[in-house]
């Protein structure tokens, strides 16, 4: 997976950034509140809510135990309806599958649906080494893409943005913009639809993603709002869909669950204003299904951290975090940021590098992201494992076996409190070398003059 250009060593070294930025702050929150709200009230209509979330979280472990057989029935029905299946082992393979069929049709321009798993492998940037263009077309995506930006948000990619910025970009980088535009949401929209639609009636081939396959019927499910998933879907004569492979649902039946889970989870809408399905090669358009790993295999193998495979890409997590509410989503480094991001990357990519192992440490442990997720992923539970896996500096891994060594004994821990307690008023208020970067962010807590165990010695049978 690509690491965003740009971006420094760490979590905390990024964050430190953002927060700074007062604009950022003000348009995270303000975003974020807006979608938490819609979300509550529509989550708040279903008396069987609970009910929902516990069927998806079983639908999708019982798709994960048995992926294998359903990649297969999938692969089966999509080719029997007429579509082509390829299989990429990681980024590379997917990137030289998707060029060589866009290559194959002779053109050099593309339309895409906003997609997370082309962004994972960074496609746009390898198709434009190979002299092919993208063009985003989801109105977000559009922004980032025009505002030479990266995406924060999983939902809203362009949520770091307000109305002026996106005005400017507009006028910088669009020639159909009328020089009077205004930042109205409807003048700034109208101004989209016009750049896009040349694109949309001459592009002869468009990329997708999916958000649901189906492996019964090898139906590819596509939930948007704007309407442009459809017009790219339906007009190009052909169309590329790449899809990580842990989006599959066994049944039609199954699909039923997530089409109410998702939309309230994400846009705090009841459903999508546009739901497309595609079954195969459709009204004499050619349809490719790549199926991409690029790690997932080695996800589903972590009996603590597959669980991040379930994740419906809603972005509730997101909207609900302390952490990312302030950071933003660029200091993630990565196109999935938030408290998902911060357990699904270290686990796609693997955490040999230091932004990769800060990130599991880029959470309070609050617990929100685990509540409002629509199929119960245990976030702090993964973060917390992955926390132990990360690798850790010599002082702190010396720090911790000393501390080990005098938990095991109850006489060692009761001498070591005794020793805190006298020597207590020479305890600096912050503390030196390495271990300063702990009290640099907190207030180190006043040690007691007597410790709890003695004070129960003393008055625990009185």
């Amino acid at each position: 997976m690509s690491v965003f250009v740009g971006m420094p060593g760490t979590f905390p070294q990024n964050a430190a950034q953002a927060v700074q930025n007062s604009q950022l702050r003000f348009n995270l929150r303000k975003a974020t509140h807006t979608i938490r709200g819609k979300r509550a009230a529509v989550v708040g209509e279903l008396p069987d809510w609970t009910e929902l979330r516990a069927a998806g979280k079983a639908i999708k472990d019982h798709t994960l135990r048995h992926l294998d057989r359903y990649l297969l029935q999938l692969e089966a029905a999509v080719t029997a309806a007429g579509g082509q299946v390829h299989w990429a082992r990681d980024a590379a393979e997917a990137n030289r599958i998707v060029t060589g069929l866009i290559k194959a049709t002779g053109e050099r321009e593309v339309v895409k649906v906003k997609s997370m798993a082309t962004q994972e492998i960074g496609l746009n940037e390898h198709l434009a080494e190979q002299g092919i263009t993208a063009y985003e077309t989801d109105l977000a995506e559009l922004i980032v893409q025009l505002g030479d930006d990266f995406p924060s948000h999983i939902l809203v990619p362009a949520i770091h943005r307000n109305r002026a910025e996106i005005r400017e970009i507009f006028l910088r980088e669009m020639p159909e913009a009328p020089p009077g535009l205004t930042d109205e949401p409807r003048a700034l929209a109208e101004a989209a639809r016009r750049h896009l639609r040349e694109r949309f009636l001459k592009s002869k081939v468009a990329v997708s993603g999916a958000n649901f396959m189906i492996a019964e019927t090898g139906t590819l499910v596509v939930l948007e709002s704007e309407g442009n998933g459809r017009m790219c879907l339906t007009l190009p004569e052909t169309l590329i869909s790449v899809v990580g492979i842990e989006k599959l649902l066994p049944t039609w039946r199954d699909l039923e669950v997530f089409l109410q889970l998702l939309p309230r989870s994400s846009t705090g809408e009841r459903m999508n204003p546009y739901t497309s399905t595609w079954t195969g090669a459709t009204e004499g358009q050619t349809f490719h299904l790549v199926l991409l790993d690029n790690g997932r295999t080695g996800v589903l193998a972590d009996e603590v951290g597959r669980q991040a495979l379930r994740c419906i890409r809603c972005s509730a997590c997101l909207n609900v975090c302390p952490v990312y509410e302030r950071a933003g989503g660029h200091a993630y480094g990565s196109v999935y940021p938030g408290p998902i991001g911060a357990i699904l990357t270290p686990q796609l990519r693997g955490m040999g590098s230091e932004l990769d192992a800060s990130l599991p440490f880029a959470s309070s442990l609050c617990g929100a992201c685990y509540d409002v997720c629509p199929v119960a992923i245990d976030i702090p539970e993964v973060l917390v494992d992955l926390r132990a896996k990360a690798p850790h500096p010599l002082p702190e891994r010396i720090g911790m076996r000393a501390a080990g060594w005098v938990f095991r004994k109850d006489a060692r821990l009761t001498r070591a409190q005794r020793a805190a307690g006298r020597l207590r008023r020479f305890v600096p208020s912050r503390l030196p070398g390495a271990l300063g970067a702990w009290t640099d962010t907190r207030e180190l807590p006043e040690i007691p003059a007597e410790s709890f165990r003695d004070w129960w010695l003393r008055e625990g049978d009185k």
